[in-house]
């Protein structure tokens, strides 16, 4: 399977070859869902506490007499359908949000979603990327010329250049191959690699 690959000089394309096993499969919606809804619960942290009524520091004792009041009848002033009382299913700290996900599925996933990225025109591959300064500006002026706004730079190595002149771009994200995650595929426009990080990318599927 060929792919354009972009000349940093002339920006004139050419092609790369890469696998039909990993950049060329069927997509699955199941599977994508899946994959992202598990990486984003296996990033959660049980941070929140909520009292239950056994914690709310209120009388045990009846409101009101049971009969003869016209009102509804009430156990405790804690009771959960009272303003001030405790939650029903309270959050505690100590809750698990992990999702079990095997390599084997999450790798597929990976393969689908970089699949679909190619078909809707959104993965581009360029033959290599660098700053020559740590300046934004000038950072910014190599994107425009690429025409990329809202996009995720995928490399091999991040040097100091290149992470200071591009974290402070809004919409644009610059990470290692080895720290790319479906939800940041998934999230911009557009997803740029270079040559060398789109080879990484296909021993690590492998």
């Amino acid at each position: 399977m060929e792919l354009q690959l972009i000349s940093t000089a002339d920006h004139k394309q050419s092609s790369i070859s890469v696998s039909e096993v990993f950049f060329n499969r069927e997509y699955n919606e199941a599977l994508v869902h899946q994959v992202v809804t598990s990486y984003l619960s296996n990033a959660r942290r049980a941070t929140r506490a909520q009292k239950g009524r056994s914690d709310i520091a209120k009388s045990t004792r009846k409101p009101w007499r049971q009969k003869g009041t016209g009102r509804a009848r009430a156990g405790m002033a804690s009771s959960p359908i009272w303003r001030g009382g405790g939650k029903i299913f309270p959050n505690t700290p100590g809750e698990n949000y992990h999702k079990k996900i095997n390599k084997r599925m999450y790798r597929a996933g990976m393969s689908v979603i970089l699949s679909q990225l190619i078909r809707d025109g959104r993965l581009s591959v360029i033959d290599s990327l660098s700053a020559a300064t740590h300046k934004t500006k000038d950072f910014v002026g190599q994107l425009n010329k690429l025409g990329l706004k809202d996009v995720m730079i995928v490399t091999n190595h991040i040097d100091s250049n290149l992470q200071l002149s591009s974290r402070n771009i809004p919409n644009v994200y610059v990470t290692e191959v080895s720290n790319i995650d479906p939800v940041s595929l998934v999230r911009y426009e557009r997803t740029l690699f270079t040559a060398e990080g789109i080879r990484t990318l296909e021993e690590l599927l492998s």
